[in-house]
């Protein structure tokens, strides 16, 4: 990848060795050297490592016509063998140029390079960048077995573009036999800079002393292996393609040169890309060229997004033109890895029943994109998000909103509200990046909430609602009103007329029968009973009628999740009114309080209640003397749902300790149930549950029972 490239402490692939294939000596099976990788089909070696594999004297000029060797490459999952021919043959000569193979003694040739094509394509990594070879370079060889602790550390010492002269330190491996045809390796360029040819053993003829020479090899440069093997033909083994086929690139490159002209900053840039992206990059304080800084943004998905995101406080309008010319390219994702990651987090760690809804949230927010796939988890669908370009919706001049940030506010609204609050905190940042105006983002959020609020209409079970007024000691004044969604309607009742509770049992079964009718299937009407103050333990939960063949009894709080509602507490003290609808705003996401122990009383509750603003719930286990005195202080203060249990007092309520736990929507079917339960295994189940239930998104009649019914 050049100037970037992958991080092999995250990527084994990535590994430089693994591109090193080690060339097997026909007789004994050992390595006789080592090669490159040069393309997924070919190899590139050593002309004498070559001959040495097939038992010929190293400086053989013949080509080995019709001769198979055998090669092994290496990658994380092994090694593989294959079969190879040698398909360009330059064999080594005279740097003088002058016909035959080097003289005895002689220490530098030139040509001596091979490309051996192997018969089936390498499953090892994809073959390595090549660069020229400088003086200075710090470069790594490998043993031609490819063994991981084999490497020999050297240095470049000079370079004249034909041969390069490598210095190695007293420490660690030696260059030495069967290194030749391996590539030199440099990692602060991320490339192969030349190969292995020879080391340098002392001369034979006494003009120096051994000790002159000390771990001394030498290479071939790149930048020769190149030139001799283009003018051999093999110039399109050379000629990778890379990504100048993608129109934005060019687009890309010259943005990058007038934003980013000096290097200094251009690498200040490239090394936050490379950081963000999982990217490798030297440390020496080099910078990309823009083409090369121009082929990341086209090549790497997300890496388009993490310039804009490091670049906007600096410069926000080469942003925007940056933003433009990648949409030349079908590579860029609309996301930075911070904000993907960010936004898979929040998404993943969410409870698993809004999990569930948040593909109908996608739909919802886009109803027009017909290919989005409907049985997809969300990851899935942040894919095909990022790729729709806008929601089709903004002002002359103004940029589109992209459709996977109005699908994030639909997805905000299903959410608790610390959750919704990140959500969209998050979609902000992402919309701030991009340049895109805040209003136009508050647009989408108006859309969002005016959708959610739809749905909970539609979605909220059916409701029957009795309001009940004692008017003696068996008898009481009864008006009921049912609720599909859409608000309160008033059903007939007698007027003036006094019911008693078998009497109000049978008016509010028959209507809960007719309700039952129309409601979608599996869903049963909840039955909400609207008292005053000093009746909230008043039993309608057991009110029963039988039906006129006295086959099957009618227990209203067993056959309907009832709960209780006291509006006159709610109005009573209008300053908590606000505390009610903060509380019910985290009715998903508080934990219950419980309020129990003999001695509570009115004004510890009061300071709990004032310390825990969130709490939506609250559980009673007082002494009978205390408890409605403080169930009514957790209804006055606007505490939205409050369970407690009516039957004798004691230290802990089964009632209240069976359903308590459950989810707090969950909580009106769980004391329904438990109440079930009284009537077929009254000994395990002694508790008298009561729920009351105060839902500030519900509309509620008008209470006065001699006036015409009006919604408040």
């Amino acid at each position: 990848m050049g100037w970037f490239r992958a991080v092999s402490g995250t990527d084994d692939t990535a590994d430089p060795r693994f591109r090193v294939a080690s060339v097997l000596d026909a007789g004994d099976g050992k390595a006789a050297g080592a090669a490159v990788v040069l393309t997924p089909h070919h190899l590139l070696t050593c002309a004498h490592v070559v001959n040495d594999a097939l038992g010929k004297h190293l400086f053989d000029d013949s080509r080995p016509e019709g001769a198979t060797l055998r090669v092994q490459t290496h990658g994380p999952s092994g090694a593989q063998l294959h079969e190879a021919q040698p398909v360009h043959w330059l064999p080594p000569r005279r740097l003088d140029g002058t016909d035959g193979p080097p003289g005895r003694g002689e220490l530098e040739w030139a040509g001596d390079l091979a490309v051996l094509r192997v018969s089936a394509e390498l499953c090892c990594p994809a073959p390595p960048e090549f660069r020229p070879m400088r003086v200075g370079q710090s470069v790594r060889a490998w043993h031609g077995s490819a063994l991981s602790g084999s490497y020999a550390d050297v240095r470049v010492k000079t370079c004249d573009s034909r041969v390069g002269y490598l210095d190695g330190a007293l420490s660690g491996m030696a260059i030495g036999p069967a290194y030749s045809g391996g590539p030199l390796w440099s990692d602060a360029e991320g490339a192969v800079v030349g190969l292995v040819a020879a080391c340098v053993l002392p001369p034979v003829d006494q003009v120096y002393d051994s000790r002159h020479v000390t771990r001394r090899s030498w290479g071939i440069p790149w930048q020769r292996i190149e030139a001799e093997l283009r003018a051999d033909g093999a110039g399109a083994l050379l000629d990778r393609p890379v990504g100048n086929d993608d129109p934005a690139q060019a687009v890309l490159a010259d943005l990058l040169a007038n934003v980013l002209p000096a290097p200094m900053f251009r690498a200040d840039y490239a090394r936050a890309v490379a950081e963000r992206c999982g990217l490798g990059h030297p440390t020496d304080g080099s910078a990309p060229t823009p083409e090369e800084f121009a082929r990341v943004l086209v090549t790497e998905e997300r890496a388009l997004a993490a310039l804009t995101e490091a670049l906007r406080s600096r410069d926000p309008s080469a942003v925007s033109a940056l933003i433009a010319a990648g949409k030349l390219s079908a590579v860029p994702r609309l996301l930075s890895p911070r904000e993907h990651d960010r936004l898979l987090a929040q998404l993943t760690g969410l409870p698993g029943e809004l999990v569930d809804l948040l593909p109908e949230a996608v739909r919802a927010a886009l109803p027009l994109v017909a290919e989005l796939p409907y049985d997809a988890g969300f990851p899935e669908l942040l894919g095909r998000l990022e790729q729709l370009s806008g929601d089709s919706r903004s002002g002359p001049g103004e940029l589109r909103v992209p459709g996977l940030l109005r699908a994030v506010e639909y997805v905000a609204v299903l959410c608790p509200p610390p959750e919704r609050a990140r959500l969209r905190m998050w979609a902000d940042g992402v919309a701030a990046r991009l340049g895109i105006p805040a209003s136009s983002l508050r647009e989408r959020r108006a859309d969002a909430d005016e959708w959610a609020l739809g749905r909970n209409r539609r979605t909220r079970p059916p409701r029957l609602l009795v309001h009940l007024v004692k008017a003696g000691a068996d008898a009481f004044h009864l008006r009921l009103w049912s609720d599909d969604g859409t608000g309160p309607h008033r059903a007939p009742t007698e007027t003036g007329r006094r019911y008693s509770a078998a009497e109000t049992a049978e008016a509010v079964l028959q209507l809960l029968e007719r309700l039952c009718r129309t409601a979608p299937e599996g869903v049963r009407p909840v039955v909400e009973v609207l008292l005053d103050r000093d009746c909230l333990e008043l039993p309608v939960d057991e009110w029963e009628f039988a039906d006129p063949d006295g086959l099957i009894p009618g227990v209203l709080g067993a056959e309907y999740a009832l709960v209780v509602h006291c509006p006159e507490l709610l109005r009573r003290n209008e300053r908590f009114l606000t505390d009610w609808r903060h509380r019910w705003d985290r009715l998903e996401s508080s934990g219950p309080l419980r309020i129990t122990g003999p001695s509570t009383g009115v004004r510890e509750v009061y300071g709990k209640l004032l310390d825990r603003r969130d709490a939506a719930r609250v559980s009673v286990e007082v002494s009978a003397r205390a408890r409605m005195e403080i169930i009514q202080v957790c209804l006055a203060m606007g505490v939205p749902v409050v369970l407690w249990d009516r039957g004798p007092a004691h230290e802990v309520s089964h009632a209240v300790q069976q359903v308590s736990e459950a989810p707090a929507r969950a909580l009106p079917e769980q004391v329904r149930s438990y109440r079930a339960k009284t009537l077929h295994r009254p000994a395990d189940h002694p508790g008298r549950p009561v729920l009351a239930w105060a839902d500030p998104d519900r509309a509620l009649p008008e209470l006065q029972l001699s006036e015409p019914t009006e919604l408040i």
